[in-house]
Parts: C-alpha cells; structure tokens; sequence
C-alpha cells in the first residue's frame, strides 16, 4: 500500500450501527485516517462569508474530506451541509449539486436521456384528463407508477392492467402527488443489476432478484443478490451516468431489456452491505482509496456536468 499523509475524514451518518458507516469507519482507520461519524442532522451551519464554520455541539468541525450519507427525507438540510463543507475548502466524495441532482428523479432521467443514457420510456404529467395519453405513451398495461419522493422500492406500484393503471394514477393525482409512469420491463423477470462505481470505474457489480410474485428487486423487501459479470455495454452505461450526473461514488439500478441496459436509478448513498456480501469485494477501501487520491491534492470538488 502507498504511503498517503494521514486525514481527518468526516462520515456523515445519522446511525453510527449502520453496516455502511462502520464499513466505512474500518476501511479508513485501516489506511491510517483519523474518522469521526458526524451526525448531520444536529450539525448547524455559520455562513458568515468571511470565516464559514459547521458546528456540533459548540465545536467547529474540521476535516480535509466527508462521506455524506445523507438520508432521502434530509436531501435538503443535506445537501446544505455538504455545500457548507464545500465552501470551507473540505473535498466530498460526491459534491452537493450531484447528490441534488441524483434525488431528484425527474431531473435526473431528464439529463441521463438528453445525453442518450438508455432508460424505459417514461411519461410525467399533471393533468387528470391526460391518464389515457401517458399510459398509451409508455406501451399501455402492464406499467409501473412511481412516486417522485419514493425510496427503496416504496411508492412504486405495477399496474397490470388498463384499469388499474388508470385508477392509480387517478389516486396519485388526487392527491396532488407527483409521479411517474413508466414501460414496464418484462423481460428483466423480477431482477435488476447494482452496478457500484467509484471514481468513474466499476468496482462491484451484483444481480438483485425479487422473490417469487415480486417485481421489486430490493434486498430489504426479501430479494436475493449474487456476483455478475456485466457487459461492456452495461459497464459504459453505468460509468456515463455517474459522469452525466457528476457523482464520484454511486449504486447505479439497471434493468436487463430487449434493447439492451436501461437505467432506473443512480444512488448517491449506496449501502454497503448487500454488494460486499454477494462480491466479497471490499468497497470501503476503494472509497477511501479515492479520497486520498482526490483530498490529498487539494481537490476541493469534483468537475461536475451543469443542470
């Protein structure tokens, strides 16, 4: 192992027990940093131009890199934080316009398909007169109906028929809820592809099934993961959309279709546990590996795409 100058790093984590953060913590100590787990939700912030400060408990936090594990209902106190550290001259694995980016779904298709990235067709509308179009746009039942604000496989309903799909987006809409409606995949049988990359390279890559009558593939709702080999193409596809949507480490959701890959979703805050277990590859180092390759030279942020 080279010798790198030893760093103060800062693991943004509201849970301390969480696989991913004490994953993170040993890879680090391991490398000779020094880590404190920060929970930024009691983090404040001094904005003042002239000396920018983050506080915990009266104490101003000083570290040369963080690893935000923001949570998708904090997004934006977040995000905050992370530009806060940013303006202080501190590196973030991911910087807080990506990690924006990344949480806002619609946004994020939209520059992944202005750029050509292969997604499932997908409609947004707002208007209840306009059910028949966006389900005729995306190739009719079955579809799948996506809340905007979902996580982990929550807020997202497959409609299988006409009917149903009609009385769902019907609900949403009711309720004055964004969603999205989108091609469902038959093809793929129940399971998708995590493509973990850090550092515009695939480090880890594992295949996600659902159980049996499930078309939801998360490993928290019962799926199964194992060790895959991806095409190059799928490769490419999941280094292009981190690149896209300027993050340095992400968990990039593809789906196996007729005409090739196509992306579902890029996770700024990938955990840990389900990849490491099913490649046995030690993810945690690579992170770190990249922090001294980026934090040490001064690198306050990531070149990143605009919008």
């Amino acid at each position: 192992m080279a010798q790198v100058r030893s760093l103060k790093i800062g693991i943004l984590s509201r849970k301390s027990s969480l696989y991913s953060t004490k994953r993170l913590v040993e890879a680090a100590r391991a490398r000779g940093h020094k880590v404190k787990i920060t929970n930024y939700a009691r983090c404040y912030m001094n904005i003042t131009s002239h000396k920018p400060q983050v506080l915990l408990r009266g104490d101003a936090l000083d570290f040369d890199a963080i690893i935000p594990r923001i949570g998708a209902s904090y997004t934006f106190y977040g995000t905050a934080l992370v530009r806060q550290f940013e303006t202080m001259g501190v590196f973030s694995i991911n910087e807080s316009q990506a990690i924006a980016r990344s949480r806002d779904k619609l946004r994020s298709l939209q520059l992944l398909a202005a750029e050509g990235v292969g997604l499932p067709v997908t409609g947004f509308a707002r208007s209840p007169e306009d059910i028949d179009g966006i389900i005729d746009l995306v190739g009719g039942a079955p579809l799948i109906v996506k809340l905007l604000e979902g996580t982990h496989g929550v807020g997202v309903v497959l409609a299988e028929t006409h009917k149903a799909a009609e009385s769902v987006i019907a609900a949403f809409t009711q309720l004055n809820t964004n969603i999205l409606v989108q091609e469902f995949i038959k093809e793929a049988g129940g399971a998708d592809i995590r493509a973990f990359v850090v550092g515009g390279k695939v480090v880890a890559s594992m295949l996600r099934q659902g159980p049996e009558g499930e078309f939801r593939s998360n490993l928290h709702r019962g799926g199964s993961a194992q060790k895959i080999k991806l095409t190059p193409e799928e490769r490419s596809t999941a280094v292009r959309a981190c690149r896209i949507l300027g993050l340095n480490v992400a968990g990039v959701d593809m789906l196996r279709s007729n005409h090739g890959p196509v992306v579902m979703e890029v996770n700024s805050s990938p955990g840990l546990e389900g990849i490491e277990k099913a490649t046995k590859v030690d993810v945690a180092s690579k992170i770190i590996e990249h922090i001294e390759a980026n934090a040490s030279k001064g690198r306050v942020k990531a070149r990143t795409k605009k919008g």
